[in-house]
């Protein structure tokens, strides 16, 4: 990809904080470097306290680095044309309790420079696409974390950015307002957005991520393409059976890793995938019937703690 496919840039970045009366140093972030691309969705994950709040904050100029360098659209994050194409969520929205939706919408839009007809017209549209539109005369202090999240996204979109920086955008919703932020974010990639996310929520980060990079102590210590990071090979696999006698169970529990009962069907585990067709072979030749076979390779959350927990000890 050419330089103009970057739209964000962190090169060398280290963020150094002195802490209390005795003026304690802290190494926050130690040298960190990525790119996100044109049109992808990123993934910036890592353990609480990893440096990835504190990441984020320097590249919005919420706080300076140390040391390092970070460039939006090709532009000093100095620069106020950079700034008006991107959108933020931070962790924990601060919203005015005592405004209603519309009004907090209004007032973000007046911030952005966008005319009264525009704040209106978009305002409206994002408290309908996020299932905000039978709540427009509550107080916002009166919303639940959720609800919050959902306007914080609401004001984050408000302008149609081009980037979106987005910090744990699934905190405090249920199922399906994760499904439904996730349906939005791969929307929003659809159009050509580009999207910067932090999770913990490692299965929707993967869902939607074409590239990772995995923070520890304030370093990098995976970055790249998930398809590049994640192991290939088959880890386990589960055969799902049913119609099977005591006999059969017998002999499968001597042969497999795993085996347990979920209502009226047998789950055979196996490491690796090398003793799959015996075991078949054995199911079948004891009567039992073949429901699922399925194979589990790494996944992001197995990177992650390969990564980000198990190497560090």
């Amino acid at each position: 990809m050419s330089g103009s496919d970057t739209i964000v840039g962190v090169s060398d970045l280290h963020k150094t904080f002195f802490i209390g009366f005795m003026r304690k140093r802290v190494e926050a972030v130690r040298g960190v470097s990525f790119e996100v691309k044109r049109g992808e969705v990123f993934g910036l994950i890592g353990p609480n306290g990893a440096g990835k709040t504190t990441s984020i904050k320097m590249m919005l100029q919420l706080i300076f680095p140390t040391r390092g360098e970070v460039k939006l659209f090709g532009l000093s994050t100095e620069d106020p044309a950079a700034r008006a194409r991107l959108g933020y969520l931070p962790e924990n929205p601060y919203i005015y309790t005592y405004l209603k939706p519309l009004e907090f919408l209004d007032l973000c839009g007046q911030l952005v420079s966008m005319n009264r007809q525009q704040r209106i017209k978009r305002s409206k549209e994002l408290v309908e696409r996020l299932g905000l539109a039978n709540a427009l005369d509550r107080p916002i202090g009166k919303f639940s974390k959720g609800m919050m999240q959902r306007l914080g996204f609401c004001q984050a979109l408000l302008h149609e950015p081009e980037l979106l920086i987005l910090d744990e955008p699934f905190s405090g919703l249920d199922p399906i307002g994760r499904k439904d932020m996730r349906d939005l974010l791969l929307e929003q990639k659809a159009q050509g957005k580009t999207i910067l996310i932090t999770s913990h929520v490692l299965s929707d980060v993967e869902v939607l991520s074409e590239r990772v990079c995995i923070l520890r102590q304030g370093k990098v210590v995976a970055y790249g393409a998930l398809n590049d990071l994640l192991r290939p090979e088959v880890r386990r696999v589960e055969l799902e059976l049913s119609d099977v006698s005591a006999e059969l169970r017998a002999k499968l529990e001597k042969a497999a890793a795993q085996v347990r009962s979920v209502h009226t069907q047998l789950i055979v585990v196996v490491e690796g995938d090398e003793s799959v067709p015996m075991l078949l072979k054995l199911a079948l030749d004891g009567g039992a019937r073949v429901l699922a076979v399925t194979p589990h390779r790494e996944t992001l959350e197995d990177l992650f703690v390969r990564k980000a927990v198990t190497e560090v000890h």
